[in-house]
């Protein structure tokens, strides 16, 4: 498949993200976007990383970005700003996906967030053995 590696930041570096609502309305966003599968998210207080594949190889992740910033934006009927555009990266390689899968889980870990990646309450898809197999991890 056609594995993407995107993050999605807020405008301002606000820190609306990490919460039990805003969670609710990443995940509802995930399970909306039926043209593209996500392998695994996981939720920073100013950005969200994203491990995904659309289901036409020719779909941009823009495409995925604007959909994913509208739908959770909606649901939380938020008063903040998503940064225009976002930061995506095909992955070429299952080093590369291997990479970015570990970065992102590691990632609240390296913030100080917590001292075990497991402990991080807004992550989806790093215990799933179907999605690490999918991305040939």
């Amino acid at each position: 498949p056609c594995n993407y590696f995107m993050t999605l930041c807020i405008a301002g570096r606000g820190k609306v993200l990490a919460n039990p609502p805003a969670w609710t309305a990443i995940r509802a966003a995930i399970a909306r976007l039926d043209r593209w599968h996500t392998w695994a998210a996981i939720a920073m207080p100013d950005h969200v990383h994203v491990l995904a594949a659309p289901q036409d190889r020719n779909a941009s992740p823009g495409e995925y970005s604007k959909w994913f910033k509208r739908h959770v934006r909606q649901e939380l009927n938020a008063g903040w700003q998503w940064q225009t555009g976002c930061f995506d990266r095909l992955l070429r390689s299952d080093e590369s996906a291997q990479e970015k899968w570990i970065y992102m889980r590691q990632n609240p870990v390296a913030a100080g967030l917590v001292s075990r990646w497991q402990d991080w309450p807004y992550q989806y898809g790093f215990e799933c053995r179907a999605s690490l197999r999918a991305i040939g991890l």
